[in-house]
């Protein structure tokens, strides 16, 4: 079994919500950063001896909370010490419009991996894209760099789509599933 951690911002608990299902689906440990863009106590030593890292952020204005900016800016002593080089990688991130440019956040959260030498794991989903589809499907929003889950401006981090849900936890699960494969 590999050590899987999630690290993670959430603004107003969405994206706690998802976080909390892709580590139900990677038997992960949780590590959140708090508002100010800080790790709690321990957290650099945690990730330091995870197998793999999942990064989680809502997407505002394109791109990552300044939150998990601030903690990926501070992650150059780990990427000069090459820290979490070979470590397996996976994302993914909260917006409140279906698209929302969450795939432009994925990018930047799967450059930060690549900048620490890390390996990325897609999301490896087929879409639900025909008419039968819908919100409780897997996959409905149709990703494949990483997760990307909507979450209504006007919604609770309880009204997340299921569809959404589930796929955040068969996401965590196949983060955790090709970790265990690299690991010694």
């Amino acid at each position: 079994m590999a050590n899987v951690v999630v690290v993670y911002h959430s603004g107003y608990g969405h994206t706690q919500r998802v976080a909390q299902q892709v580590a139900r689906g990677a038997d992960a440990e949780l590590l959140a950063i708090d508002a100010d863009g800080n790790l709690a106590e321990g957290g650099w030593e945690a990730l330091a001896a995870a197998d793999a890292i999942i990064f989680g952020t809502p997407t505002y204005m394109g791109g990552p909370s300044w939150q998990f900016k601030k903690f990926a800016d501070a992650s150059s002593k780990a990427w000069f010490g090459r820290t979490w080089q070979d470590k397996v990688f996976g994302g993914f991130t909260c917006s409140a419009s279906l698209n929302g440019d969450k795939g432009a956040c994925l990018i930047q959260l799967h450059t930060l991996a690549a900048q620490h030498g890390g390996l990325w794991v897609s999301l490896g989903m087929l879409p639900a894209n025909s008419t039968a589809s819908s919100r409780a499907d897997v996959n409905h929003l149709g990703g494949s760099v990483g997760l990307m889950v909507q979450c209504a401006s006007d919604a609770g981090a309880d009204q997340i789509p299921s569809g959404d849900l589930e796929t955040a936890e068969r996401y965590g699960a196949r983060v955790a599933a090709v970790a265990a494969k690299f690991k010694d």
